[in-house]
């Protein structure tokens, strides 16, 4: 990772960036989401964002409804870099050699862990949509509990700041 990341000429916390946000939902690809995933001070995240948008891997986008909200979209530049260190390249080794329910039982402590670790100090938790106590399905439909809205089918795979276990 460290390799790639001097090649491309980022630091780690930029590509922590980039990683959030080409994993997360439309509701969480916000600078405060950002804020709020790193749990760094705003000004500092601030200023990775703005480095990583004059690399051009970055770029900001208006929300259509509320003018004052902005989005952020990794470009393909970014997405290149993302594709290329995540997953870890050793962590995905490591775990081919383990069976299938080896594996398995390896993801699901790892889960666990981090889920403490989430609520032993009053982290958000930041999961996927699909397991978020406020995703609702109706038929073949995904719709947002919170904000009433359709979701998408990719998008209940994807990151949420809002997320809350059942």
């Amino acid at each position: 990772m460290r390799a790639v990341c001097h090649e491309y000429g980022v630091r780690p916390v930029q590509l922590e960036v980039l990683r959030f946000l080409t994993q997360c939902n439309r509701y969480s690809d916000t600078p405060q989401a950002v804020t709020e995933f790193l749990g760094l001070a705003k000004g500092t995240v601030s200023q990775t964002i703005k480095v990583v948008e004059q690399k051009g891997m970055l770029g900001k986008q208006a929300d259509v409804a509320d003018r004052r909200l902005v989005h952020l979209k990794p470009t393909l530049k970014g997405r290149r870099l993302v594709k290329q260190t995540v997953p870890a390249k050793s962590l995905v080794s490591g775990l081919q050699h383990l069976a299938g329910p080896e594996s398995r039982a390896v993801e699901n402590v790892l889960r666990d862990l981090l889920q403490s670790i989430q609520n032993a100090n009053g982290y958000k938790t930041f999961a996927p949509c699909h397991s978020f106590r406020f995703n609702q399905q109706h038929g073949r439909r995904y719709y947002c509990g919170l904000t009433q809205e359709p979701l998408k089918d990719r998008e209940v795979l994807l990151i949420c700041r809002e997320h809350q276990y059942p």
